[in-house]
């Protein structure tokens, strides 16, 4: 299985501290957090890697190479302007594969045992959802039965950023900017997604507020 780390963000709300570094080379505990994603996903077995980068790309390029000082070989997309989400695994796909593969979000910190998405089966995408944070108590969906339904009062859930998708969850999709939000809530409509609660650490690392709490967590 085939791992695709979005890394193509511009990071506007890390500002300043995005102002010459990209967001996913801010460090967390003395390690750049796109690092974090790499030795997770070395350690569950995979080792075809594909990053999309855009807005300093060319430091994230340098900064990881080829891969290979973590066994894994990374193939890099270059986005001249950032196409979304949505619109970034599009132009990726044809490093993907025409099976399953899972998506990363480069902003965020987790534990989550990214082996366990090999043996999960997938129809369209499967998104793993944790308990949503204060700043963001409605959340983006609940789960029924491990389908994802529109969020309930009391009862939303947050997407993480880990996502298993099959390939045919983009079928018939043209290239371009494309956020994916609105592609997962007109699948929900449909009852095409599932997913799971994962209930151990994650954050999402996109402010310096936030930046430093994860940091005070690993750090003590």
């Amino acid at each position: 299985m085939k791992a695709m780390i979005l890394a193509a963000g511009r990071g506007e709300r890390m500002l300043p501290l995005t102002a010459h570094t990209p967001k996913s080379l801010l460090t967390v505990a003395n390690k750049p957090l796109i690092v974090y994603h790499l030795e997770n996903l070395a350690a569950a077995g995979f080792t075809d890697i594909v990053i999309n980068v855009s807005y300093l790309g060319e430091q994230i390029i340098t900064a990881l190479g080829d891969g290979s000082r973590w066994n894994m070989h990374i193939n890099y997309i270059v986005e001249k302007k950032p196409l979304e989400v949505a619109g970034g695994i599009i132009n990726a796909l044809h490093l993907l594969s025409d099976t399953s593969f899972i998506t990363i979000n480069a902003d965020i910190w987790t534990d989550y045992p990214l082996a366990n998405l090999k043996n999960t089966p997938v129809e369209y995408a499967h998104l793993v959802l944790t308990t949503t944070p204060d700043y963001y108590p409605q959340g983006d969906f609940s789960l029924a039965d491990n389908r994802l339904i529109p969020a309930l009062p009391h009862q939303g859930l947050i997407a993480m950023g880990i996502t298993l998708y099959h390939p045919r969850f983009f079928a018939g999709m043209t290239p371009g900017i494309k956020p994916m939000g609105i592609l997962w809530h007109q699948a929900v409509t449909r009852g095409e997604l599932t997913g799971e609660h994962y209930q151990g650490k994650w954050f999402d690392v996109g402010t310096p507020e936030r930046l430093n709490k994860v940091n005070q967590l690993l750090c003590g």
